[in-house]
């Protein structure tokens, strides 16, 4: 069972789905702080708050006014933290950009080095000399 889980471990596959766990962690940090400490403050000046994350209504008990939205969910309220949602959608989009981008420059690299090496294994074609003797060739079969 050991030497099966060494074997499984040790495959190609397992490995680059670990690393890829494990950048996009670290991604997913440098994302969130990106939208929470750069975007959403510009959307909270536009909006008239100074955190939008922590925007929500009351929809049944009550809470204290002006309090935070931790404080909201822990005095047993129920609260529609729809600033919070909203930060997700940006972290998701600014994700799935950046997905994109790298995708598209994988595929990019991708697609110049399958067509360097197609211009690496063509066979060279023929000179203009023996083009041109070729030619030469088939009048003389037309003539004759």
């Amino acid at each position: 069972m050991f030497k099966e889980f060494k074997e499984f471990i040790a495959r190609g596959n397992v490995v680059d789905l670990a690393v890829g766990i494990i950048i996009g962690a670290a991604f997913t940090a440098i994302v969130n702080s990106l939208v929470a400490d750069l975007i959403n403050p510009i959307i909270g000046l536009l909006t008239g708050g100074t955190d939008f994350s922590g925007h929500y209504l009351v929809l049944k008990g009550t809470v204290p006014e002006g309090a935070s939205l931790a404080a909201a969910r822990d005095s047993g309220a129920s609260v529609f933290a729809y600033g919070s949602f909203l930060s997700a959608i940006i972290n998701f989009l600014i994700i799935a950009w950046a997905v994109f981008l790298l995708v598209k420059a994988v595929n990019k690299i991708q697609s110049t080095a399958v067509r360097k090496k197609e211009a690496e294994a063509a066979p060279a074609g023929p000179t203009q000399e023996e083009l041109l003797m070729q030619i030469r060739d088939e009048l003389r079969g037309l003539r004759a």
